[in-house]
Protein backbone atom coordinates (compact mmCIF):
# COMPACT_ATOMS: atom_id res chain seq x y z
CA UNK A 1 0.00 0.00 0.00
CA UNK A 2 1.40 3.34 -1.19
CA UNK A 3 2.66 5.66 1.78
CA UNK A 4 0.56 9.01 1.53
CA UNK A 5 0.80 11.97 4.27
CA UNK A 6 -2.21 13.37 5.40
CA UNK A 7 -2.92 17.40 5.69
CA UNK A 8 -5.09 19.45 5.92
CA UNK A 9 -6.59 20.77 2.78
CA UNK A 10 -6.54 24.42 1.63
CA UNK A 11 -9.66 26.38 3.33
CA UNK A 12 -10.66 22.98 5.62
CA UNK A 13 -12.43 23.87 8.97
CA UNK A 14 -10.43 24.34 11.72
CA UNK A 15 -12.51 22.33 13.39
CA UNK A 16 -14.98 20.38 11.37
CA UNK A 17 -18.38 19.55 12.41
CA UNK A 18 -19.16 15.98 12.29
CA UNK A 19 -22.12 15.05 10.18
CA UNK A 20 -24.71 13.32 11.77
CA UNK A 21 -25.11 10.30 9.31
CA UNK A 22 -25.55 7.02 10.05
CA UNK A 23 -24.21 3.39 8.51
CA UNK A 24 -25.68 3.26 5.22
CA UNK A 25 -28.22 0.05 5.36
CA UNK A 26 -29.00 -1.90 2.67
CA UNK A 27 -31.67 -4.62 3.52
CA UNK A 28 -29.39 -7.25 5.89
CA UNK A 29 -26.21 -5.44 4.64
CA UNK A 30 -24.98 -2.07 6.50
CA UNK A 31 -22.04 0.27 5.02
CA UNK A 32 -20.63 1.72 7.96
CA UNK A 33 -18.83 4.72 5.80
CA UNK A 34 -22.13 5.71 3.18
CA UNK A 35 -19.86 6.06 0.48
CA UNK A 36 -20.16 4.03 -3.15
CA UNK A 37 -17.94 3.83 -5.84
CA UNK A 38 -19.77 4.36 -9.08
CA UNK A 39 -19.22 1.25 -11.31
CA UNK A 40 -17.24 2.58 -13.90
CA UNK A 41 -16.54 0.23 -17.22
CA UNK A 42 -13.07 -0.35 -17.39
CA UNK A 43 -12.15 1.45 -14.38
CA UNK A 44 -13.74 -0.43 -11.08
CA UNK A 45 -12.10 -4.06 -11.63
CA UNK A 46 -10.47 -5.76 -8.48
CA UNK A 47 -7.37 -4.18 -8.91
CA UNK A 48 -8.50 -0.65 -8.50
CA UNK A 49 -11.64 -1.21 -6.04
CA UNK A 50 -8.58 -2.72 -3.79
CA UNK A 51 -6.81 0.71 -3.74
CA UNK A 52 -9.62 2.31 -2.57
CA UNK A 53 -10.77 -0.17 -0.56
CA UNK A 54 -6.80 -0.47 1.44
CA UNK A 55 -7.64 3.86 1.55
CA UNK A 56 -11.22 3.91 3.09
CA UNK A 57 -14.36 2.81 3.91
CA UNK A 58 -17.22 2.22 1.72
CA UNK A 59 -19.45 -0.15 -0.67
CA UNK A 60 -17.07 -1.03 -3.85
CA UNK A 61 -19.15 -1.54 -6.93
CA UNK A 62 -18.18 -3.99 -10.02
CA UNK A 63 -17.86 -2.50 -13.44
CA UNK A 64 -21.38 -2.81 -15.27
CA UNK A 65 -21.99 -6.35 -16.56
CA UNK A 66 -24.67 -7.20 -19.48
CA UNK A 67 -27.22 -9.43 -18.20
CA UNK A 68 -27.24 -11.88 -21.23
CA UNK A 69 -23.43 -11.76 -21.17
CA UNK A 70 -23.82 -13.39 -18.00
CA UNK A 71 -26.30 -15.81 -18.25
CA UNK A 72 -23.96 -17.00 -21.49
CA UNK A 73 -20.83 -16.89 -19.02
CA UNK A 74 -19.11 -15.04 -21.60
CA UNK A 75 -15.48 -15.62 -20.02
CA UNK A 76 -15.33 -11.90 -19.57
CA UNK A 77 -18.59 -11.02 -17.96
CA UNK A 78 -17.33 -14.18 -15.55
CA UNK A 79 -13.95 -12.10 -14.61
CA UNK A 80 -16.27 -8.77 -14.38
CA UNK A 81 -17.66 -10.21 -11.51
CA UNK A 82 -15.02 -11.96 -9.87
CA UNK A 83 -13.92 -10.25 -6.14
CA UNK A 84 -11.00 -10.74 -4.19
CA UNK A 85 -11.40 -12.89 -1.08
CA UNK A 86 -11.40 -10.38 1.05
CA UNK A 87 -14.10 -7.88 -0.13
CA UNK A 88 -16.53 -8.48 2.41
CA UNK A 89 -19.55 -7.01 0.09
CA UNK A 90 -19.44 -8.43 -3.18
CA UNK A 91 -21.45 -5.97 -5.44
CA UNK A 92 -22.08 -6.79 -8.74
CA UNK A 93 -23.92 -4.02 -11.24
CA UNK A 94 -26.05 -5.53 -13.72
CA UNK A 95 -27.56 -3.40 -17.19
CA UNK A 96 -30.43 -5.33 -19.35
CA UNK A 97 -33.45 -4.88 -21.39
CA UNK A 98 -35.40 -7.28 -21.47
CA UNK A 99 -37.27 -8.49 -17.47
CA UNK A 100 -36.50 -12.59 -18.20
CA UNK A 101 -32.63 -11.87 -19.25
CA UNK A 102 -32.16 -9.42 -16.20
CA UNK A 103 -34.37 -12.21 -13.96
CA UNK A 104 -32.24 -14.75 -15.04
CA UNK A 105 -28.56 -12.95 -14.10
CA UNK A 106 -30.13 -12.19 -10.77
CA UNK A 107 -31.05 -15.70 -9.87
CA UNK A 108 -27.91 -17.00 -11.56
CA UNK A 109 -25.97 -14.43 -8.93
CA UNK A 110 -28.41 -16.05 -5.93
CA UNK A 111 -28.09 -19.21 -7.01
CA UNK A 112 -24.49 -19.50 -7.36
CA UNK A 113 -23.59 -16.75 -4.45
CA UNK A 114 -21.51 -14.65 -6.55
CA UNK A 115 -22.50 -11.60 -4.89
CA UNK A 116 -23.93 -10.06 -1.81
CA UNK A 117 -25.29 -6.66 -3.21
CA UNK A 118 -26.50 -5.92 -6.87
CA UNK A 119 -27.62 -2.71 -8.74
CA UNK A 120 -29.52 -2.41 -11.64
CA UNK A 121 -27.95 0.16 -14.45
CA UNK A 122 -30.52 2.82 -15.43
CA UNK A 123 -28.14 5.82 -15.69
CA UNK A 124 -25.39 4.74 -18.81
CA UNK A 125 -25.60 7.85 -21.09
CA UNK A 126 -23.35 6.10 -23.67
CA UNK A 127 -25.56 6.10 -27.53
CA UNK A 128 -24.54 2.68 -27.90
CA UNK A 129 -26.63 1.70 -24.48
CA UNK A 130 -29.45 4.55 -25.10
CA UNK A 131 -29.90 3.67 -28.73
CA UNK A 132 -30.70 0.08 -28.10
CA UNK A 133 -33.70 1.93 -25.23
CA UNK A 134 -31.18 0.60 -22.35
CA UNK A 135 -29.54 2.64 -19.29
CA UNK A 136 -30.45 6.40 -18.73
CA UNK A 137 -33.05 6.00 -21.89
CA UNK A 138 -35.11 2.68 -19.96
CA UNK A 139 -37.26 4.53 -17.26
CA UNK A 140 -38.93 6.51 -19.95
CA UNK A 141 -40.94 2.99 -21.04
CA UNK A 142 -42.78 2.89 -17.75
CA UNK A 143 -44.27 -0.05 -18.03
CA UNK A 144 -40.47 -1.73 -18.82
CA UNK A 145 -38.99 0.09 -16.32
CA UNK A 146 -41.55 -1.93 -14.06
CA UNK A 147 -41.02 -5.20 -14.84
CA UNK A 148 -37.43 -4.99 -15.22
CA UNK A 149 -37.43 -4.10 -11.36
CA UNK A 150 -40.20 -6.21 -9.76
CA UNK A 151 -38.58 -8.77 -11.58
CA UNK A 152 -34.98 -8.63 -10.05
CA UNK A 153 -36.14 -7.73 -6.75
CA UNK A 154 -38.19 -10.77 -6.40
CA UNK A 155 -35.11 -12.74 -7.56
CA UNK A 156 -32.86 -11.37 -5.30
CA UNK A 157 -35.13 -11.67 -2.57
CA UNK A 158 -34.89 -15.61 -3.09
CA UNK A 159 -31.66 -14.87 -1.77
CA UNK A 160 -31.93 -12.58 0.93
CA UNK A 161 -30.02 -9.87 -1.65
CA UNK A 162 -30.79 -6.42 -1.58
CA UNK A 163 -30.97 -4.54 -4.93
CA UNK A 164 -30.79 -1.28 -5.88
CA UNK A 165 -31.33 0.85 -8.61
CA UNK A 166 -28.82 3.82 -10.16
CA UNK A 167 -30.46 6.03 -12.50
CA UNK A 168 -30.37 9.61 -13.75
CA UNK A 169 -32.63 12.79 -13.63
CA UNK A 170 -33.85 11.88 -17.28
CA UNK A 171 -33.56 11.51 -21.16
CA UNK A 172 -33.73 15.60 -21.21
CA UNK A 173 -35.32 18.21 -19.30
CA UNK A 174 -38.23 18.01 -21.39
CA UNK A 175 -38.36 14.35 -20.79
CA UNK A 176 -37.72 13.43 -17.00
CA UNK A 177 -38.38 10.26 -14.64
CA UNK A 178 -37.01 10.60 -11.92
CA UNK A 179 -39.19 11.08 -9.62
CA UNK A 180 -41.67 8.64 -11.35
CA UNK A 181 -38.70 6.01 -11.90
CA UNK A 182 -37.74 6.09 -7.65
CA UNK A 183 -41.16 5.61 -6.57
CA UNK A 184 -41.77 2.65 -8.95
CA UNK A 185 -38.37 1.09 -7.80
CA UNK A 186 -39.48 1.77 -3.84
CA UNK A 187 -42.92 0.32 -4.50
CA UNK A 188 -40.82 -3.29 -6.14
CA UNK A 189 -38.78 -3.57 -3.22
CA UNK A 190 -35.75 -1.98 -3.67
CA UNK A 191 -32.90 -1.42 -0.78
CA UNK A 192 -31.95 2.10 -2.19
CA UNK A 193 -32.12 4.50 -5.33
CA UNK A 194 -29.09 6.22 -6.57
CA UNK A 195 -29.75 9.52 -8.29
CA UNK A 196 -27.05 10.95 -10.93
CA UNK A 197 -28.09 14.67 -11.10
CA UNK A 198 -27.53 14.81 -15.02
CA UNK A 199 -29.66 13.63 -17.98
CA UNK A 200 -28.57 11.53 -20.41
CA UNK A 201 -28.49 14.70 -22.94
CA UNK A 202 -25.90 16.44 -20.34
CA UNK A 203 -23.56 13.06 -20.91
CA UNK A 204 -21.40 13.97 -18.37
CA UNK A 205 -21.29 17.99 -19.10
CA UNK A 206 -22.06 21.01 -17.16
CA UNK A 207 -23.24 21.16 -13.50
CA UNK A 208 -25.24 17.95 -11.81
CA UNK A 209 -28.44 19.42 -10.46
CA UNK A 210 -28.38 18.54 -6.83
CA UNK A 211 -31.60 20.66 -6.28
CA UNK A 212 -33.22 16.82 -8.41
CA UNK A 213 -31.71 15.06 -5.83
CA UNK A 214 -32.98 16.84 -3.24
CA UNK A 215 -36.58 16.48 -4.39
CA UNK A 216 -36.03 12.40 -4.80
CA UNK A 217 -34.93 12.64 -0.93
CA UNK A 218 -38.15 13.92 -0.25
CA UNK A 219 -40.23 12.28 -2.38
CA UNK A 220 -39.15 8.57 -1.02
CA UNK A 221 -39.12 9.46 2.72
CA UNK A 222 -39.02 5.55 3.22
CA UNK A 223 -36.34 4.11 1.28
CA UNK A 224 -32.04 5.83 1.59
CA UNK A 225 -31.68 7.82 -1.69
CA UNK A 226 -28.32 8.29 -2.52
CA UNK A 227 -26.76 11.35 -4.54
CA UNK A 228 -24.04 11.20 -7.42
CA UNK A 229 -22.69 14.00 -9.49
CA UNK A 230 -19.75 16.46 -9.27
CA UNK A 231 -18.11 15.09 -5.94
CA UNK A 232 -14.50 15.77 -6.39
CA UNK A 233 -13.28 16.00 -2.63
CA UNK A 234 -14.49 15.04 0.62
CA UNK A 235 -15.85 18.70 0.98
CA UNK A 236 -18.37 17.97 -2.37
CA UNK A 237 -19.90 15.32 -0.47
CA UNK A 238 -20.32 16.73 3.02
CA UNK A 239 -22.18 19.94 1.14
CA UNK A 240 -24.10 17.47 -0.70
CA UNK A 241 -25.48 15.85 2.03
CA UNK A 242 -26.32 19.16 3.91
CA UNK A 243 -27.93 20.53 0.63
CA UNK A 244 -29.77 17.51 -0.03
CA UNK A 245 -30.74 15.32 2.72
CA UNK A 246 -29.52 12.17 1.05
CA UNK A 247 -28.65 9.04 3.12
CA UNK A 248 -25.07 8.66 1.62
CA UNK A 249 -23.04 9.66 -1.67
CA UNK A 250 -21.90 8.10 -4.80
CA UNK A 251 -18.47 8.68 -6.34
CA UNK A 252 -17.26 8.15 -9.78
CA UNK A 253 -14.92 10.32 -11.97
CA UNK A 254 -13.87 12.06 -8.92
CA UNK A 255 -11.50 8.99 -7.87
CA UNK A 256 -9.82 8.11 -10.82
CA UNK A 257 -6.30 8.41 -10.31
CA UNK A 258 -6.97 9.48 -6.93
CA UNK A 259 -8.35 5.98 -4.95
CA UNK A 260 -6.88 8.02 -1.52
CA UNK A 261 -10.30 9.87 -2.18
CA UNK A 262 -11.89 7.32 -0.23
CA UNK A 263 -9.41 7.98 2.94
CA UNK A 264 -10.92 11.66 2.67
CA UNK A 265 -14.51 11.16 2.64
CA UNK A 266 -13.84 8.57 5.43
CA UNK A 267 -12.11 11.69 7.60
CA UNK A 268 -14.75 13.78 6.32
CA UNK A 269 -18.17 11.35 7.36
CA UNK A 270 -15.85 11.04 10.95
CA UNK A 271 -15.82 14.78 11.41
CA UNK A 272 -11.94 14.99 10.58
CA UNK A 273 -9.96 17.52 9.23
CA UNK A 274 -7.16 15.48 7.83
CA UNK A 275 -7.23 14.98 3.81
CA UNK A 276 -4.53 12.78 1.95
CA UNK A 277 -2.03 14.98 -0.16
CA UNK A 278 0.20 12.87 -1.45
CA UNK A 279 3.17 14.37 -3.28
CA UNK A 280 4.81 13.03 -6.14
CA UNK A 281 7.19 10.15 -4.52
CA UNK A 282 3.57 8.46 -3.31
CA UNK A 283 1.59 8.90 -6.65
CA UNK A 284 4.09 7.33 -8.46
CA UNK A 285 3.88 4.54 -5.61
CA UNK A 286 0.31 4.15 -5.82
CA UNK A 287 0.41 4.14 -9.23
CA UNK A 288 2.90 1.58 -9.69
CA UNK A 289 0.78 -0.66 -7.86
CA UNK A 290 -2.21 -0.32 -9.59
CA UNK A 291 -0.64 -1.55 -11.94
CA UNK A 292 1.02 -4.53 -10.10
CA UNK A 293 -2.48 -5.02 -9.37
CA UNK A 294 -3.69 -4.53 -12.70
CA UNK A 295 -1.06 -7.67 -14.00
CA UNK A 296 -2.76 -10.06 -11.02
CA UNK A 297 -6.64 -8.99 -12.41
CA UNK A 298 -5.47 -10.10 -16.12
CA UNK A 299 -2.94 -12.32 -15.84
CA UNK A 300 -1.49 -11.00 -18.63
CA UNK A 301 1.12 -8.23 -17.92
CA UNK A 302 1.17 -6.64 -21.44
CA UNK A 303 -2.85 -6.05 -21.30
CA UNK A 304 -2.69 -4.87 -17.66
CA UNK A 305 0.16 -2.42 -18.77
CA UNK A 306 -1.74 -1.35 -21.94
CA UNK A 307 -4.97 -1.10 -19.71
CA UNK A 308 -3.02 1.32 -17.02
CA UNK A 309 -2.15 3.95 -19.88
CA UNK A 310 -5.52 5.56 -19.44
CA UNK A 311 -4.72 6.35 -16.26
CA UNK A 312 -1.57 8.33 -16.30
CA UNK A 313 -3.23 11.64 -16.91
CA UNK A 314 -5.71 11.18 -13.88
CA UNK A 315 -3.01 10.38 -11.50
CA UNK A 316 -0.73 12.98 -12.78
CA UNK A 317 -2.97 15.82 -12.98
CA UNK A 318 -1.65 19.15 -11.90
CA UNK A 319 1.55 17.49 -11.20
CA UNK A 320 5.32 18.66 -12.10
CA UNK A 321 6.04 15.65 -14.74
CA UNK A 322 6.74 16.94 -18.35
CA UNK A 323 4.67 16.05 -21.27
CA UNK A 324 7.94 13.43 -22.56
CA UNK A 325 7.64 11.56 -19.48
CA UNK A 326 3.54 11.29 -19.87
CA UNK A 327 4.11 10.14 -23.19
CA UNK A 328 6.46 7.94 -22.26
CA UNK A 329 4.30 6.16 -19.34
CA UNK A 330 1.67 6.22 -21.25
CA UNK A 331 3.64 3.57 -23.81
CA UNK A 332 5.34 1.03 -21.15
CA UNK A 333 5.29 -2.52 -21.76
CA UNK A 334 6.38 -3.99 -18.46
CA UNK A 335 6.25 -3.64 -15.01
CA UNK A 336 10.19 -3.27 -15.12
CA UNK A 337 9.72 0.26 -17.76
CA UNK A 338 7.26 1.36 -15.69
CA UNK A 339 9.53 1.20 -12.27
CA UNK A 340 12.13 2.92 -14.17
CA UNK A 341 10.17 5.43 -15.76
CA UNK A 342 8.68 6.41 -12.09
CA UNK A 343 12.23 6.42 -10.89
CA UNK A 344 12.79 9.60 -12.62
CA UNK A 345 10.31 11.23 -11.06
CA UNK A 346 11.32 14.41 -8.41
CA UNK A 347 10.97 12.91 -5.87
CA UNK A 348 10.95 16.08 -3.17
CA UNK A 349 7.97 17.48 -5.56
CA UNK A 350 5.04 18.42 -2.90
CA UNK A 351 1.44 18.14 -3.54
CA UNK A 352 0.36 20.53 -5.82
CA UNK A 353 -3.01 21.84 -4.26
CA UNK A 354 -5.98 22.97 -5.90
CA UNK A 355 -4.27 21.66 -9.71
CA UNK A 356 -4.27 18.09 -8.50
CA UNK A 357 -8.35 18.32 -7.53
CA UNK A 358 -11.42 18.93 -9.29
CA UNK A 359 -12.76 17.56 -12.68
CA UNK A 360 -11.01 14.89 -14.65
CA UNK A 361 -12.08 12.85 -17.60
CA UNK A 362 -13.60 14.20 -20.86
CA UNK A 363 -17.19 15.52 -20.04
CA UNK A 364 -18.30 15.58 -23.51
CA UNK A 365 -20.53 17.92 -24.32
CA UNK A 366 -24.92 18.08 -24.23
CA UNK A 367 -25.88 16.13 -27.30
CA UNK A 368 -29.21 14.84 -28.38
CA UNK A 369 -29.32 11.21 -26.75
CA UNK A 370 -29.65 8.56 -29.15
CA UNK A 371 -32.91 6.15 -29.06
CA UNK A 372 -34.93 4.13 -30.41
CA UNK A 373 -36.97 4.64 -32.94
CA UNK A 374 -40.38 6.44 -31.69
CA UNK A 375 -39.31 5.87 -28.35
CA UNK A 376 -40.60 9.08 -26.64
CA UNK A 377 -43.76 8.87 -28.62
CA UNK A 378 -45.56 6.92 -25.43
CA UNK A 379 -44.18 6.02 -21.80
CA UNK A 380 -45.44 2.04 -22.50
CA UNK A 381 -43.59 -0.34 -24.92
CA UNK A 382 -45.79 -0.95 -28.47
CA UNK A 383 -45.33 -3.96 -29.87
CA UNK A 384 -42.73 -3.49 -32.58
CA UNK A 385 -40.54 -2.40 -29.69
CA UNK A 386 -41.49 -5.08 -27.35
CA UNK A 387 -40.58 -7.63 -29.92
CA UNK A 388 -37.16 -5.71 -30.93
CA UNK A 389 -35.67 -5.75 -27.30
CA UNK A 390 -34.23 -8.94 -27.75
CA UNK A 391 -32.05 -7.25 -30.69
CA UNK A 392 -31.40 -4.93 -27.39
CA UNK A 393 -29.74 -7.50 -25.02
CA UNK A 394 -26.54 -7.64 -26.86
CA UNK A 395 -23.10 -7.38 -25.12
CA UNK A 396 -22.52 -3.84 -24.05
CA UNK A 397 -20.53 -4.90 -21.14
CA UNK A 398 -17.06 -2.02 -20.88
CA UNK A 399 -18.72 0.57 -22.08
Amino acid sequence: MPTVLPGAPTGAPAEPVRLELPPLHLGRLTVDTPVVLAPMAGITNTAFRRLCREFGGGLYVAEMVTSRALVERHPESLRMIRHDDDETVRSVQLYGVDPVTVGQAVRMLVEEDLADHIDLNFGCPVPKVTKRGGGSALPWKTDLFTQIVTTAVREADQGGLPLTVKMRKGIDEDHLTYLEAGRIARDAGVAAVALHGRTAAQFYSGTADWSAIARLREALPDVPVLGNGDIWSAEDAVRMVRETGVDGVVVGRGCQGRPWLFGDLQAAFEGRADRIQPGLAEVGEAFFRHAQLLVEYFEDEGKALRDIRKHVAWYFKGYAVGGELRARLAQVNTLEELRGLLGTLDADAPYPGADAEGPRGRAGSPKRPALPDRWLESRTMDSDQTRDIAAAELDVSGG
